[in-house]
């Protein structure tokens, strides 16, 4: 108990860079560790299943970000709200969070499996599905749809894990389920034959063992936070305390979710399948690199929450400078990588010639204005961090809802395929454009509100 008093202090005296360093490295490493099984999940598909395999894995790229949606809803809000109350060394309502986000985590898994499975070809044909992907994607997303309770409950003890300051933890069951993963898909797609359902599979097996140890490690009695009669009855109060913090990171992924539909569409209509196949690629090229920045991201949270709490402003906004300038190097990594090798990057998913093309190209495109994205994305997290929920939302809004849509429909009008391709550096320039004028005005504000107040 000591010990968690102790970290919460360390929060506003240890140096910063140190702080971010500490908090970050489990986040980083949980976070690249996934993005790698996306892509060796991918490359196998891609050099063993065929070229529409992976065209079909990317029609199902919404589907999980909307189950991912759902179980952030509960996972975020509720690690969040277990955060506030171990502050306020309320332990009672910090255990009965814990079992209603078990229930919670139920009950919107279940239903979202149940409905998803109900309509599923109209789901995926909407999605983007053509007669040629949607064999692949429907036998894709039944496996995972099955598994779709594991999958939510693995991620929302994940989550409370950390907030119960047990951030190791979080990562161990990460990087056990990412080993375990890629052991089982190569088992699986590789030895068995087991095709585009193996890789499913291979997702569902790995987070059912994670969520065993994580079940054990809530079991114990000796635990801070352990599972116990009485505290999974929902609880109206709590429960509308988790949906308000949750429904900031759910309107993010919900949104992500829109835009890969309405990308997917539109390349389907310029570019047809191949097309669909390139910006799956791309997209995993992304989310590598971008895998770091949210790691950063994660890690600067919990710094800038508690320093904002006790007033240090010049403590926060210097965690704030150190997170833009390592998430800003680490994009320029990803951005000097994909403009002198984008032909070699998109040979590790295929060797379709004509997928090795459009490919390359995508990720030159794709990438064009990429370290940019890195300053946009950590602001948008910093006012999330302090409860500034409004801004967050907004600021992660302009880059996809207002930029990327009404740019990825006008666009190919001018310029067809390449239109497509050209709407995401695009937006991305015009969020971060939007994003430093922002800053700019929330610092004036609290300088002056510093002012006042001495």
């Amino acid at each position: 108990m000591t010990d968690n008093r102790q970290a919460a202090l360390e929060l506003g005296q240890k140096p910063v860079g140190q702080l971010l360093w500490q908090y970050a490295l489990p986040a980083i490493v949980a976070m690249t560790a996934s993005s790698l099984y996306n892509i060796i999940d991918r490359a196998m598909i891609g050099q063993l299943v065929g070229p529409e395999a992976i065209a079909g894995l990317g029609i199902t790229f919404p589907f999980m970000n909307l189950s991912a949606a759902f179980g952030a809803a509960v996972g975020v809000g509720s690690s969040a709200c277990i955060s506030v109350k171990l502050g306020q060394q309320d332990y009672k309502t910090a255990e009965n969070l814990l079992g209603n986000t078990v229930t919670l985590n139920l009950i919107v898994g279940f239903l979202f499996m149940v409905i998803s499975l109900l309509f599923l070809d109209p789901i995926l044909r909407f999605f983007g599905a053509s007669d040629a992907t949607l064999p692949y994607a429907r036998e894709f997303m039944i496996v995972i749809l099955l598994g779709n309770m594991v999958t939510h409950m693995y991620f929302g003890m994940n989550a409370v894990l950390r907030a119960a300051g047990k951030p190791r933890h979080a990562m161990y069951a990460t990087l056990f389920t990412v080993a375990c993963n890629i052991v089982l898909v190569v088992a699986f797609v590789w030895w068995f034959r087991w095709g585009i359902r193996g890789a499913a599979l291979a997702t569902i097996s790995s987070q059912s063992l994670a969520l065993c140890w994580q079940m054990w490690i809530f079991s114990d009695k000796k635990e801070l936070l352990h599972f116990r009669k009485g505290i999974y009855k929902l609880r109206k109060v709590l429960v509308q305390n988790i949906i308000s913090i949750g429904i900031s990171p759910f309107l993010m992924n919900a949104t992500s979710c829109i835009i890969v539909i309405f990308m997917n569409n539109q390349f389907v209509r310029y570019g047809g399948d191949m097309a669909v196949g390139a910006y799956s690629i791309a997209n995993s090229v992304v989310m590598v690199f971008f895998m770091f920045v949210m790691g950063m991201n994660q890690g600067m949270q919990p710094i800038v929450g508690y320093n904002y709490g006790a007033e240090k402003f010049d403590r926060m906004f210097r965690c704030l400078w150190l997170t833009i300038a390592c998430a800003m190097t680490i994009l320029l990594v990803g951005w000097t990588l994909s403009m002198l090798f984008p032909r070699q990057i998109a040979r590790i998913f295929t060797t379709d010639p004509t997928l090795i093309d459009l490919a390359a190209t995508g990720i030159k495109l794709d990438m064009l204005v990429f370290f940019v994205v890195g300053s946009q994305a950590a602001i948008t997290h910093f006012f999330q961090s302090i409860g500034k929920v409004k801004i967050s939302i907004f600021l992660s809004l302009s880059r996809q809802l207002f930029l990327l849509l009404p740019m990825a429909y006008v666009f190919p009008l001018f310029w067809d395929l390449n239109g497509v391709w050209y709407s995401m550096p695009a937006s991305d320039f015009g969020s971060f454009a939007m994003t430093i004028p922002t800053l700019i005005w929330y610092m004036k504000r609290l300088k002056a509100y510093g002012q006042d107040h001495h």
